[in-house]
């Protein structure tokens, strides 16, 4: 793999210019040097930094745009960030990212923040639940109770008529 000094994107071995920058590239020597992994902003960064260091990878982030308006100056999180990890970790830090989807596997654009999840008008089993009538919802708490209750006792049931089978065998 080459690294493009100046802004550390990864390329292959056949690349002389980086495709982001138009830098030269240079063969990795060093397994400990810093190479980008991805941008990201806000609390989509401070996910993929947990994610990572709770996996044991080290990771940087540096503020992408140096010449800062003075509010994202006092608020570093809001600014967009690029995030470095060593090139030994790089694989298992991309593998990590793509688990969490701050990657897609696809074509590895990142999710952006703004992202909104599909929309299913079908409603979640809490909102079938909220809309049942007052009687209806005390009539399945009952129901649930009653079960929960049946399944508390065959196992308590089950579990003693086992134990005296196997005292049965030792006896």
């Amino acid at each position: 793999m080459k690294l493009c000094t100046k802004c550390k994107h990864l390329h292959n071995d056949e690349d002389t210019v980086c495709s982001d920058c138009n830098s030269t590239l240079e063969s990795i020597t060093d397994e400990n040097t810093p190479v980008y992994l991805l941008s990201a902003a806000g609390f989509e960064l401070e996910r993929i930094k947990t994610a990572l260091e709770d996996n044991c990878v080290p990771c940087d982030s540096v503020i992408k745009n140096k010449e800062l308006r003075k509010q994202e100056f006092i608020n570093k999180n809001s600014a967009v960030s690029d995030i470095f990890v060593p090139y030994a970790a790089y694989e298992k830090a991309y593998d990590i990212c793509v688990g969490i989807g701050a990657i897609k596997e696809d074509d590895t654009v990142i999710l952006d923040d703004d992202a909104k999840p599909e929309q299913n008008d079908e409603p979640t089993l809490d909102e079938k639940f909220e809309q049942m009538s007052g009687a209806k919802r005390t009539t399945v708490r009952v129901l649930s109770a009653i079960a929960f209750l049946a399944l508390v006792a065959l196992a308590v049931y089950g579990t003693d008529a086992i134990m005296g089978f196997i005292k049965g065998l030792f006896s």
